[in-house]
């Protein structure tokens, strides 16, 4: 019987196949195509739609018409859709020079002898930016937020050779919806103007494509589509889903490093011996100057001993260290004159790289004429000073940071290392550092030059004068050590403006501002725009920081 059945299907296999054949070359040949008359399509206004048909059309859209906050930018698509050939390509590139190391450590495990892209293209659609939004903040930063979709064409194939097999895999039909986060910080004066690119995803995103596993649909087999979507979602969600994010390095950090205080440098002028005689008399006025090296700021004096050529001095002073490794004291002796310039009667340094942290060290220094240490005429005895220098670093749990994106994108974190205690912040000696970014909408009634005053416990201390202009940027940093915290203090930031010559209304306040630096002690940073006062729309923006010593 079962010999029987089966020569049975053989003959009907092979009668079956001619009739078949010649069944469908007749229709074929005999049969009159059918006329099919196109019919233009319905269009409707939009305010003849009823509720269900404009609720369907919402997710459509663009941004830009939903939210006022985003900008239509057809002109930026326009350049992608021009550049997008050649974006393609470097995209590509990219995407193999990452994943050829990820795929090498999968070669040799589980059988596979190589995991390679056959063809890789991301087709000739571009993706369109349907919304674009800048978002203002008062760090030194520009933030973008860019709405992206793709529905594009990519012709991607990895081929993975298992053992004797191929296994092809190839990616088809992908649609993309994302809504990332584009920071580009520090904005420095170095093209193209910013140090770092961060780029974060401010939802999970929608993604949306098909895969073929040997010519076979793996999507369309149940309940692995889903799987498959949620496992990519994930994945890109714990690596780049906002607080995380992808930080691309664009300047050597080298050519835009900014140097910040690190520390301070306590400095005790304890005595000289043997000056050099420079007045008639045979006796000399010295008082001292001392400043670091790649500093503006001012050098620091000594009162003047009159009439002494073994003067003592017992002052102290403290100067802002930013690089220990680098930076020299600088140590000038200078005779005192009533009229004409001040005779130097020697100098000396001294590098912080031979200071220990939080160790005083005493240094008994002969007096030079210049920096030129071997220089055979300078044979002339100048005498010597003496001084005592400790250098305090900040602490490290005090130094806060300059936004919300620099503290997310710290790899250490902050549960993990020792914090300050409320002692250790209400005492101990610091460094206030209080920078003004700029104003915007000062005016006088007869001149717009403006510039900022900082008055603090005394000292007055002021910006540059920008002429003509109501916005005005400074950005200029005053710094104020201080051996107590400033718990109940107040600074007070006038901005004036000021012509030239002497007469009435040569100078003018534009607007003034009371600070109560209560905030900053116990949050150690306040970066804000203040409303100026005796002003009627000006504001002043003002970043304080308290740093710890």
């Amino acid at each position: 019987m079962a010999f029987l059945s089966t020569l049975t299907g053989i003959i009907g296999f092979g009668m079956g196949v001619p009739f078949g054949l010649l069944l469908g070359f007749y229709f074929f040949i005999y049969s009159k195509p059918k006329i099919v008359q196109l019919q233009e399509p319905i269009t409707r206004r939009v305010s003849q739609l009823d509720n269900t048909a404009l609720l369907n059309l919402l997710h459509d859209i663009p941004l830009w018409v939903k939210c006022p906050d985003y900008e239509r930018v057809d002109w930026l698509n326009k350049i992608i859709a021009d550049m997008w050939p050649y974006l393609n390509k470097a995209i590509c590139a990219s995407i193999r020079s990452m994943t050829e190391p990820m795929f090498a450590e999968y070669v040799g495990m589980f059988q596979i002898k190589t995991i390679a892209f056959e063809n890789l293209s991301l087709g000739t659609i571009p993706p369109d930016i349907y919304g674009f939004k800048i978002c203002e903040t008062n760090e030194n930063e520009l933030v973008l937020e860019p709405a992206v979709r793709w529905a594009g064409n990519p012709n991607i194939v990895l081929v993975v050779k298992v053992l004797t097999f191929r296994i092809t895999i190839q990616v088809v039909d992908m649609q993309i919806l994302v809504a990332p986060r584009v920071t580009l910080k520090p904005l420095v004066p170095t093209i193209p103007c910013f140090a770092n690119v961060s780029v974060s995803l401010l939802k999970r995103p929608e993604i949306d494509f098909g895969l073929n596993v040997l010519g076979g649909d793996l999507m369309s087999i149940p309940g692995v589509y889903h799987i498959i979507q949620r496992t990519i979602k994930m994945q890109i969600a714990s690596l780049y889903l906002w607080p995380q994010s992808l930080e691309i390095p664009i300047l050597d950090p080298s050519t835009v490093a900014i140097n910040k205080p690190v520390g301070i440098l306590h400095v005790k002028v304890v005595r000289a011996h043997k000056l050099l005689k420079m007045d008639f008399l045979g006796t000399s006025d010295p008082y001292v100057k001392l400043n670091l090296t790649g500093e503006s700021l001012p050098a620091k004096k000594t009162s003047i001993k009159k009439r002494n050529l073994n003067p003592v001095w017992n002052e102290k002073f403290k100067l802002v260290v930013k690089d220990p490794e680098s930076q020299v004291l600088q140590l000038e002796v200078f005779d005192w004159d009533k009229v004409g310039t001040h005779d130097r009667l020697g100098m000396q340094f001294v590098p912080l790289k031979l200071l220990t942290a939080n160790e005083t060290k005493e240094f008994k220094l002969d007096l030079l004429k210049h920096t030129f240490i071997a220089d055979p005429y300078d044979k002339k005895p100048r005498g010597n000073i003496v001084i005592e220098l400790t250098y305090a670093p900040f602490r490290e749990e005090s130094i806060k940071v300059d936004g919300i994106g620099d503290v997310l994108s710290r790899k250490e974190s902050s549960l993990d290392r020792p914090s300050l205690n409320s002692s250790e912040v209400l005492s101990g000696a610091g460094l206030l550092s209080v920078t003004v970014q700029g104003a915007e909408d000062v005016e006088g009634l007869r001149h717009n030059n403006p510039y900022a005053v900082i008055r603090f416990r005394g000292d007055k201390k002021k910006t540059k004068k920008i002429k003509k202009t109501r916005h005005p940027l400074w950005n200029e940093e005053f710094q104020f050590m201080l051996e107590e915290p400033p718990l109940n203090d107040t600074i007070r930031i006038q901005v004036m403006s000021r012509r030239k010559g002497i007469g009435f209304h040569s100078k003018e306040c534009l607007g003034k501002l009371d600070i109560n630096l209560t905030d900053v002690v116990h949050n150690g940073r306040i970066n804000t725009k203040y409303h100026l006062l005796n002003s009627k729309n000006g504001k002043i923006h003002v970043d304080i920081k308290w740093t710890i010593v």
